[in-house]
């Protein structure tokens, strides 16, 4: 059961589509209104694929994971609590198929999107995560990354993480860090 991981090109669209519609729908049955969704369609899976690095993980020639990887800066993010950088790349869209979650499929991802963001080259890797039930932090942190911070960012309450490569980074001046603080609900 070898997975192969590559960078999606546009011929993989409507498999990642189908993974990504899979993960939404099991999320939903799963969590209910608890858990953050954003919109998942064909155009969206094409824009991703123009705007960033998509990594696939196939099976048996089947997508059966993939993550969304860019150097520009998402609108959830605060910068604030991140550690200072010269270049940064963000993850978006990290699934595995339902039925092969808790599999390692997901840590094996983010062992490979290490690899390709070390020879990008970045200095670290952030990720804003829905803190809930549904939320990655957890899966994260058991993959490396440390939290930074939690804040309610337009009435979604998110999770910091981040990776940073020590032995690559170029720190820039340090901003000064906000306060961790509880969410508001």
């Amino acid at each position: 059961m070898a997975i192969l991981f590559q960078i999606a090109t546009k011929a993989d669209i409507a498999g990642v589509l189908k993974l990504r519609l899979a993960v939404d729908a099991d999320q939903a049955r799963r969590f209910g209104v608890d858990r953050w969704s954003t919109t998942i369609n064909e155009k969206s899976v094409a824009r991703g694929l123009k705007s960033s690095h998509v990594l696939v993980a196939r099976q048996h020639g089947r997508i059966v994971g993939a993550l969304r990887m860019e150097t520009r800066k998402p609108w959830a993010i605060d910068l604030r609590y991140f550690t200072p950088v010269q270049r940064a790349v963000y993850l978006h869209d990290v699934n595995v198929e339902p039925g092969r979650q808790r599999s390692g499929i997901g840590r094996k991802q983010i062992a490979r999107a290490t690899a390709v963001a070390r020879a990008w080259p970045v200095d670290a890797i952030r990720v804003d995560a829905y803190d809930g039930p549904s939320g990655g932090g957890p899966f994260y942190k058991k993959c490396g990354f440390a939290e930074v911070g939690r804040t309610v960012y337009r009435g979604v309450p998110l999770v910091y993480c981040e990776l940073v490569f020590p032995d690559k980074s170029l720190r820039v001046p340090c901003r000064k860090r906000p306060r961790v603080t509880s969410r508001k609900r």
